[in-house]
């Protein structure tokens, strides 16, 4: 998302408050503990949240402000809640981003964030469907060089200048 930011200047990036360590990196998102995230969610704060890999993920409300300012916002949803972010932001377009499940296996080690179980589920996980009755998806291939992901996102989210 970062790289397809870069590519794409007027285009904004979500950044989402997550229950999850700081120095977990991968991202750049606010990392709260579990009871200020609690807080935050009665708060108000968050435009939508849900729990999924045993953490708390939000979007903050901010997410419209950006939706005026920029030509298009990206953000990093759980399958789980497309539906929900489909109704609340209407022209929402999902895209898929994949990739081979080797080379998702491989970057998932990489990274070391997940043990070789949770490698292992998030691999079952890429492989289930999206849900039915979302509109507008455009499946990304990241498999492999980023640059090629980049511009078929591009091409998808500013056609005209693709």
């Amino acid at each position: 998302m970062s790289a397809l930011a870069v590519s794409g200047p007027q285009l904004r990036v979500v950044r989402r408050v997550i229950t999850r360590a700081p120095e977990a990196g991968g991202e750049d998102y606010q990392a709260v503990s579990e009871a200020e995230f609690s807080a935050l969610a009665e708060a108000g704060v968050f435009s939508m949240h849900w729990q999924a890999h045993g953490l708390h993920y939000g979007i903050p409300r901010d997410i419209e402000n950006l939706r005026e300012e920029a030509a298009g916002v990206l953000v990093n949803l759980s399958r789980a809640v497309l539906l929900e972010a489909q109704e609340k932001f209407g022209h929402l377009i999902v895209l898929s981003v994949t990739a081979h499940p080797q080379v998702l296996a491989e970057r998932l080690a990489a990274r070391g964030r997940e043990s070789g179980d949770e490698v292992e589920r998030r691999l079952a996980r890429a492989m289930k469907p999206l849900p039915t009755g979302l509109r507008r998806v455009h499946q990304i291939d990241n498999s492999g060089a980023l640059s090629a992901a980049v511009n078929a996102a591009l091409a998808v989210v500013q056609p005209e200048s693709a």
